[in-house]
C-alpha cells in the first residue's frame, strides 16, 4: 500500500470527518484520479519530441503514455487533423498516490525559488490543477537525455464537492500551498 494511501486512511479521513461534520466515511473526499498532461506543439516540426516525452512521462508515471491528436486543422499553425500533439496519462489508485507523494516530497523542492502551489487552480467542483514548467525536476528523467525541456499540467480529481473540501484533503496531504 502505498504510503500517502495509508496516511489518508489512517490519519486524514477521520480529521476529515471531524471538520465537516460527515456522519459516514463514504462523504469525505478522496482521490479519483490524477491525469499528467503534456503538449507538444512542436510535434508538427518536430515529430520524434513525442517519442522522447513518451518514454520520460512512462517513467515519471509507471504506465504508457497515450499521444493525442488534433481535432481539426488550423492553418495558421500548419496544423492537420489527426497530427501527433501531446501525449496524456491517467492515473488511478495506487499508482495516483505514489506519483502525488513523489511530486510532493521529491519534485516540487527541487524547483528553483519554490515559494508554494499557488492555491488558485481550483475549478469549483473540487478539482485542482497545477502547473509545472519543465519535467526535469523529476529524479526519475535523466538530466543528459533530455532533448527539450517540456512542461506539463497534473489535475488532480477529487470526490469533493467544494473547493474548501479539496483544498482541505490536499492540504492533509502534504501539497505545499502558498501561504
Amino acid at each position: 500500500m502505498p504510503r500517502l494511501l495509508d496516511k489518508y486512511k489512517k490519519d486524514i479521513v477521520p480529521a476529515l470527518m471531524r471538520d465537516f461534520g460527515y456522519k459516514n466515511v463514504m462523504q469525505v473526499p478522496k482521490i479519483t484520479k490524477v491525469s499528467v498532461n503534456m503538449g507538444l506543439g512542436e510535434a508538427v516540426q518536430n515529430p520524434k519530441i513525442i517519442d522522447a516525452c513518451l518514454e520520460e512521462l512512462a517513467a515519471l508515471t509507471g504506465q504508457k503514455p497515450v499521444i493525442t491528436r488534433s481535432k481539426k486543422a488550423i492553418a495558421g499553425f500548419k496544423l492537420r487533423a489527426g497530427l501527433p500533439i501531446g501525449i496524456a496519462v491517467t492515473l488511478r489508485r495506487d499508482r495516483a498516490f505514489e506519483f502525488l507523494d513523489r511530486l510532493m516530497s521529491l519534485a516540487l523542492p527541487r524547483v528553483r525559488d519554490f515559494r508554494g502551489i499557488s492555491p488558485k487552480g481550483f475549478d469549483g467542483r473540487g478539482n485542482f490543477t497545477l502547473g509545472l514548467k519543465e519535467q526535469i525536476i523529476f529524479p526519475e528523467i535523466n538530466y543528459d537525455k533530455v532533448q527539450k525541456v517540456k512542461g506539463m499540467n497534473i489535475t488532480v480529481v477529487t470526490t469533493a464537492q467544494t473547493d474548501d473540501e479539496a483544498k482541505k484533503l490536499l492540504d492533509y496531504l502534504g501539497m505545499p500551498f502558498r501561504k
